[in-house]
């Protein structure tokens, strides 16, 4: 097994990868680091912990959404100016607000999950 050094929102963890198996595990770390450094920019979540579980559950809806889903035609190009915003990503957005409210109530002040 390879070992690879990787940067998670400016964290290096080395990490175990099978032989050929770089490239996915290069991918999903960038989508993780992508996915918790746009929960840290938002600026409501400070602790590490709290973003990388709100990074897993973000993921895990949209790869569970994503195969609940059948497939679909691709969309017709459209400009910039008419373009709307494709499978509801401002209800997303909304709908993160909502998670991110929800865990801050139940965690309360110390950001503790258990």
């Amino acid at each position: 097994m390879k070992q690879l050094e990787v940067q998670i929102m400016g964290q290096s963890y080395l990490l175990g990868c099978p032989e050929g198996g770089e490239t996915r595990l290069l991918d999903a770390v960038e989508r993780v680091d992508t996915a918790m450094c746009k929960i840290r920019d938002a600026g409501k979540v400070k602790a590490r912990d709290r973003i990388a579980v709100l990074a897993a559950l973000n993921l895990a809806f949209d790869l569970s959404d994503r195969a609940s889903q059948p497939e679909r035609p691709a969309a017709p190009v459209s400009t910039a100016a008419t373009a709307a915003p494709v499978h509801g990503n401002a209800d997303r957005n909304s709908g993160l607000d909502a998670l991110l409210d929800r865990l801050d109530t139940v965690l309360g002040e110390d950001g503790r999950l258990i």
